[in-house]
């Protein structure tokens, strides 16, 4: 067994974490587990960052002694991050003694070098950033990431002569490429290691908060220097020989953008100095914004966390963030984005999926399902792939790149299911064998499914596997348990849904259908959802019906009329025709005709009426692509807000049939 040592960027405490910290605690969670599951041995450090002076004046302000600050901050840390089934294996504090001995060791290891020394420093430095600031760093007069000005101080200080490792850091980046990713970070460092480094300082003078220097106790190390060397001592550095042999170097260094100069230069050329190994790989990743602005609290853009966990929980929020997020790149949150994704990812598909396949487990097979002798169909091969991909996928850290993997299998299986129709399969007796295949192909994609979002997903994918029948425990499993399995029987079980749907979704489900004639309380005949009826009488018309219960007219043999009132292109165009995926079906209550659907649009959800029950059974819809007319004006249909309509071809007044494609079409695709 491998082992694999992660780390994240530690936590400045003058404030609450906000989304953007949050990401990058999840992202990194993400990977511990799926280390995990991969089998290796893998120790997962988070910490706080606790000698900051924005943090020594936030105790004052409150009149509160600094450490017992930072230990009420601690808990309130490590209150969001339990949360939000962080799984760290360490929590390491600035103030921590085994800290302090570690990052006295370390810079006694920088002094033997002769890389320590005493001088005098005079130029900018921001507060905010509690870093110093080159004037090649400031952007008219101010920080760029903060936009606030920086002050200019001159004071003795101890520098290290960093000055003395751009050739070896040069060196270092050749021989191993991987070592800063992605290339965008990477690139960057390479430019300003080619511009040449100076020496920095390592000590700020006239401070008590902080760790002393060893040769020098009226001075305190940097805060920066301190905060980098958490990494060695939470592994034991100056403390215990033995655990630091067994898990440094570090394998990954999870850090957001704005601070890839301290981790993949000050810090490599400090262990360079002090004879140590450097981490084998740091990732920088990109910020969070929120509506397009960086998420910062001194901007007044953040998003609480518990807020966001408040909505719909823990997994949903995570599942987003690392689903909608491309990991190395800036990504963007908004509640009516989130809310949507929501009901389309979880309330819609799996959580649908899960459903049905339980529902119909229960309903054919009393909940207990076996393989037939034929052995499986297409899915086996789809998962096996998909599995394939989601290994590259995660070892590259393209996070977002497994999850889509994972979710490959999830719509294979509802096209499985719309495609094989177990419902008809069932009234078949000599189609039992066929049927028992089909179920246990859904059941075993599901599980598949849930085993490689156990990562993303920790608190709802055990429930997937339990229900699906998996009995080994979730903790035990490991990445070969998502090859596929065609053996045994299992024991589905059926619940309540995991995800229901979010009904007050800022972007409000919008409906599209029709109403059934034959249903008395209506004084509008439906919007009969036929694509030869919508040529014939517009979208206008299709609101104007002859009264309840009446026949449909025939249509008419073409005339000089109709030909007359043929139209242009200009006016075909305004109809807004898109493809749709239909993730939900039900027939509404006290109707023949009407069933009401949910859709994928792509960038939203909606819920659609169409009067087609008599022709297609609820469940054989979900998974099909359709075609809806997407600007239709609203009509209210059974006490149903409907907008649109689905498009059907009716043959001589007889049932109406879907228009679809013989191709996959992506949902939200303009049909021209």
């Amino acid at each position: 067994m491998g082992r694999f040592y992660l780390t994240t960027a530690i936590d400045y405490v003058n404030s609450r974490p906000h989304l953007g910290t949050a990401y990058e605690k999840i992202a990194a969670d993400v990977i511990a587990r799926y280390k995990r599951l991969a089998g290796f041995d893998t120790h997962f450090v988070m910490g706080n960052d606790e000698h900051s002076q924005n943090v020594y004046r936030k105790a004052r302000e409150l009149g509160e002694d600094p450490l017992a600050y930072c230990d009420r901050m601690a808990q309130e840390f490590l209150d969001v991050w339990q949360r939000m089934n962080i799984s760290f294996d360490d929590f390491i504090r600035t103030s921590e003694p085994r800290h302090r001995a570690g990052v006295q060791e370390l810079v006694r290891h920088m002094t033997a070098a002769g890389d320590i020394y005493e001088g005098h420093y005079e130029g900018w430095y921001c507060v905010s950033c509690e870093a110093f600031k080159q004037e090649k760093d400031v952007v008219d007069g101010l920080c760029p990431i903060h936009r606030t000005r920086p002050d200019w101080i001159r004071e003795k200080n101890f520098f290290f002569r960093l000055s003395r490792y751009g050739a070896p850091l040069l060196t270092h980046f050749a021989d191993h490429p991987e070592f800063l990713v992605p290339d965008v970070r990477r690139n960057e460092i390479l430019r300003l290691l080619e511009t040449g480094l100076d020496d920095i300082s390592v000590s700020r003078a006239g401070q008590a908060w902080g760790i002393p220097m060893p040769q020098d106790p009226s001075s305190v190390i940097y805060v920066w220097v301190d905060a980098l060397i958490n990494y060695i001592t939470a592994v034991g550095f100056g403390t215990d020989e033995s655990l630091t042999a067994r898990w440094w170097p570090a394998d990954l260094h999870v850090i957001g953008k704005d601070i890839t100069r301290f981790h993949a230069v000050i810090w490599p050329a400090m262990l360079i100095s002090a004879g140590l190994p450097l981490p084998r790989q740091i990732f920088g990743h990109g910020w969070v914004h929120y509506r397009g602005e960086k998420m910062s609290k001194s901007l007044g853009t953040t998003v609480e966390p518990l807020d966001a966990l408040e909505r719909f929980g823990a997994d949903p929020l995570r599942l987003y963030l690392v689903k909608e997020i491309s990991f190395g790149s800036d990504g963007d949150f908004t509640w009516e984005r989130y809310e949507d994704r929501y009901n389309v990812d979880l309330a819609n598909n799996l959580g649908n999926l899960v459903s049905r396949v339980a529902a119909m487990a229960e309903k054919y097979r009393g909940g207990h399902l076996r393989p037939s002798a034929a052995g499986p169909g297409r899915l086996a091969a789809l998962a096996g792939d998909a599995l394939r991909v989601y290994e590259r996928e995660m070892e590259a850290f393209a996070l977002e790149g497994g999850v889509a993997a994972a979710f490959r299998i999830v719509d294979a299986a509802n096209e499985f299911i719309a495609e094989t129709e177990p419902w008809a399969l069932a009234r078949d007796p000599a189609k039992s064998e066929r049927l028992s295949q089909v179920l246990f192909d859904v059941a075993e994609a599901v599980r598949v499914s849930a085993i490689l979002l156990l990562p993303v997903i920790p608190a709802s994918a055990p429930e997937l596997l339990r229900r699906m029948g998996e009995r080994t425990a979730p903790g035990d499993l490991r990445l070969g348990d998502a090859g596929w399995r065609n053996a045994g029987e299992r024991t589905i079980q059926n619940g309540d849904a995991l995800w229901p749907r979010f009904a007050g979704a800022a972007s409000a489900s919008v409906n599209v259908g029709s109403q059934d004639p034959s249903d008395k309380a209506s004084k509008k005949r439906s919007v009969n959802v036929t694509a030869d009826q919508f040529n014939n009488a517009g979208p206008a018309a299709a609101h104007d019906a002859p009264p309840s219960g009446s026949a449909p007219a025939p249509a008419p043999e073409p005339s000089a009329a109709s030909i007359a009132s043929q139209i242009g292109i200009d006016d075909f165009m305004k109809v807004d025709l898109r493809v749709a995926r239909l993730l939900t079906a039900e027939k509404v209550p006290n109707s023949r005709k009407l069933v009401k659907l949910s859709v994928d649009l792509g960038t939203e959800q909606r819920t659609l009426v169409a009067g087609i029950a008599e022709a297609y059974e609820a469940e054989a819809l979900v998974g099909r692509t359709i075609v809806m007319v997407f600007n239709l004006k609203p009509a209210k249909l059974m006490g149903i807000e409907s907008n649109g309509m689905v498009l059907a071809a009716s043959p001589d007044g007889g049932k109406p049939a879907l228009v679809g494609f013989d191709q996959e079409v992506p949902p939200g695709t303009r049909v021209r």
